[in-house]
C-alpha cells in the first residue's frame, strides 16, 4: 500500500464510532505476548462478523481516536535475535498471513498497523490458546461457544437434510438398505411388517417421505447402504485400506474397499484391518504370547474418528495406511477443534451420524475416544501418537514400540503432554514419577524426564499446578488449558 492509502484507511477506522470487536486502537507496546494475543482475537472475531480483515493500530488512543503517535516499530522490533514479525507467525496456528505497515500518519506521529486475515475453517490460536474480541476486550475464545461456533466451517450441512437417491417404493428402500443391521445393532425386535420398518426408518431421518415415494438421506446411504456404488453421490467415500511393504508407498502388499454402509461393514473391516496388523512376541513366565503391534481398541477409535469426523463436502474418503512402522488413518476435511485440544473436548461434524454409531457401540460414548487411544498407547509403550492437519485432510499417525532414546525431542514433548492431559482427564496430575513409568525410565535416572518436563514447559504445553512450590521434585503439572 502507498502511503496515502495507508492514512485513508487509517481515517477509515477512525471513524468508527467506536473500538469493536475488529479495529483495535492502541497508543503504546506492552508485551509481546499482548500483540500475538490480540492478533488471535482480531482474526476471529473478523471471521466472525464476516470482515475480510482485523486491524490492530499502534499509535491510536482508543477513547478519543485521537492520533498520538507510537514509539513501536513493529518491522524492526526483535526479540533476541529473532524479528517480531517471525517471532509473532511461529506462535500462531494456523500461520495467518498478517501483514505490517509502518509509516508516519503526519509528521512526529508514528502508526504501526497490523492488517490481520479473517480466521479460515477454524479458529486461530496464540501459543496454544484461541482469543476473541468481546466489545474492546479481549477474552479466551473457549469460555464463549457460540461464537466459536460461528467460526467453524460448514458447520451448516447435514447428511440428514442432503438426499442420496429419491423416487424409491418402500420395497426399493429396504432392498437399498441393510434395514436388518439397524435393528440388530440398536438391539431392537425387527418390525412384524414393512411399514414398522419403513416408520422407523423415518424417525431417525434415514429416510424421508415426499408424496406418493421415499428418499434415501445421504445419512441413511452412507451408515446403511448394502452397497454404496448404488449411489453416485456417496460411492467414493468408501473406506479404502492399503497395507505396504516397509516404511514407504512404493510397494503395495495389499489393497481392500469397503463399499458396505460404515455401519453394516464396520465389524468386519475392523476385522480385516486387525488381520493386518503385525504382532510381536511377548515371553511372560515362561510362555510365548502374540500380541499386536497396536491396542486393537485404538485403531478401532481412530477409525471410528476419521468416518465420523471428516466432511463430507470435501473430495477424497477415509483412509487406514499401514506401514511396517506406523498406521495413518486419514479423512478428508480439517477436524473443528485444534488438535492440542482433541482428548478434552469434542465437537462431531456430523453429530447425528456420530450418534448413530454410538448408539450401535461401533464407538466410544461422546467426547472419551481419544482419552481411550492415548490411555492404551501409553499400556503399550508406544510413541505419541501426532495428528497432522492440512489444507484438505486430517491424518493421525499411531507408531510401533520405540525406546525412549529412540524418540525425537519433539516425541518426547507431544508423549510428556499428552500423558499430563490424560491424567488431568483421570482427575489426577503428572509427576516426575508417573511420567517416569510412562516411558519405563528407572527412578535413578529421573533427571531425564525432568529435562522433558522441562522442554515441555517451554514449549508452553503443559504448567506447574502450583507455580510457588519450591520443590520440584514433588511439583505436579496440568495442561496449559487446566
Amino acid at each position: 500500500m502507498q502511503i496515502a492509502q495507508l492514512i485513508s484507511l487509517i481515517n477509515d477506522l477512525k471513524s468508527q464510532p467506536k473500538e469493536n470487536e475488529w479495529i483495535e486502537f492502541k497508543h503504546n507496546f506492552h508485551s509481546l505476548e499482548e500483540i500475538g494475543e490480540r492478533i488471535s482475537a482480531l482474526s476471529n472475531a473478523a471471521r466472525i462478523h464476516n470482515q475480510t480483515f482485523g486491524y490492530l493500530v499502534f499509535g491510536i488512543e482508543n477513547e478519543t481516536h485521537q492520533v498520538l503517535g507510537t514509539d513501536l516499530k513493529a518491522k524492526s522490533y526483535k526479540k533476541g535475535n529473532e524479528e517480531l514479525e517471525h517471532w509473532l507467525v511461529s506462535r500462531l496456528n494456523p500461520r495467518i498471513d498478517f501483514t505490517i505497515y509502518e509509516f508516519d500518519y503526519e509528521e512526529g506521529k508514528h502508526i504501526s498497523l497490523f492488517i490481520i486475515p479473517a480466521a479460515k475453517n477454524r479458529p486461530v490460536l496464540f501459543l496454544h490458546q484461541a482469543y476473541i474480541r468481546v466489545g474492546s476486550i479481549t477474552r479466551k475464545l473457549v469460555d464463549f461457544e457460540e461464537k466459536e461456533r460461528k467460526i467453524w466451517q460448514n458447520t451448516d450441512y447435514q447428511l440428514e437434510d442432503d438426499i442420496a437417491k429419491s423416487k424409491l417404493s418402500s420395497s426399493e428402500v429396504i432392498a437399498l438398505l441393510s434395514t436388518e443391521t439397524y435393528f440388530e445393532l440398536l438391539k431392537i425386535p425387527y418390525p412384524s411388517n414393512q411399514a414398522g420398518v419403513i416408520e422407523k426408518f423415518l424417525s431417525e431421518q434415514l429416510i424421508i417421505k415426499e408424496n406418493a415415494s421415499y428418499s434415501i438421506t445421504k445419512l441413511g446411504a452412507i451408515l446403511f447402504a448394502k452397497n454404496l456404488n448404488d449411489f453416485d453421490s456417496l460411492s467414493r467415500k468408501a473406506v479404502r485400506v492399503i497395507v505396504y511393504k516397509g516404511k514407504g508407498k512404493t510397494e503395495t502388499e495389499r489393497e481392500q474397499i469397503f463399499t458396505k454402509g460404515y455401519c453394516v461393514g464396520f465389524e468386519s473391516m475392523m476385522d480385516w484391518i486387525n488381520g493386518q496388523l503385525p504382532a510381536n512376541e511377548i515371553i511372560s513366565r515362561a510362555l510365548r504370547i502374540n500380541q499386536r503391534a497396536y491396542p486393537e481398541v485404538s485403531i478401532r477409535e481412530l477409525t471410528a474418528n476419521c468416518i465420523i469426523h471428516q466432511n463430507f463436502e470435501e473430495k477424497g474418503f477415509p483412509m487406514i495406511e499401514i506401514y511396517s512402522d506406523r498406521v495413518a488413518i486419514s479423512n478428508p476435511g480439517q477436524p473443528l477443534i485444534v488438535p492440542e485440544r482433541f482428548i478434552d473436548e469434542y465437537i462431531s461434524r456430523n453429530e447425528k451420524m456420530a450418534d448413530l454409531m454410538r448408539r450401535a457401540n461401533l464407538c466410544e460414548e461422546k467426547g472419551s475416544g481419544m482419552d481411550k487411544v492415548i490411555f492404551n498407547n501409553e499400556q503399550y509403550h508406544l510413541p505419541p501418537i501426532n495428528i497432522l492437519v492440512d489444507e484438505f485432510r486430517t491424518t493421525v499417525t499411531i507408531y510401533a514400540y520405540q525406546k525412549l532414546s529412540e524418540m525425537s525431542r519433539k516425541d518426547k514433548i507431544s508423549a510428556c503432554y499428552q500423558h499430563c492431559c490424560l491424567r488431568y482427564m483421570q482427575n489426577e496430575k503428572m509427576t516426575n514419577q508417573s511420567l517416569r513409568e510412562r516411558f519405563e525410565v528407572e527412578e535413578k535416572n529421573y533427571p531425564m524426564v525432568s529435562r522433558i518436563i522441562k522442554e515441555t514447559i517451554n514449549a508452553d504445553f503443559i504448567k506447574y499446578e502450583a507455580p510457588d512450590n519450591i520443590s520440584k521434585k514433588y511439583s505436579r503439572y496440568i495442561p496449559f488449558w487446566g
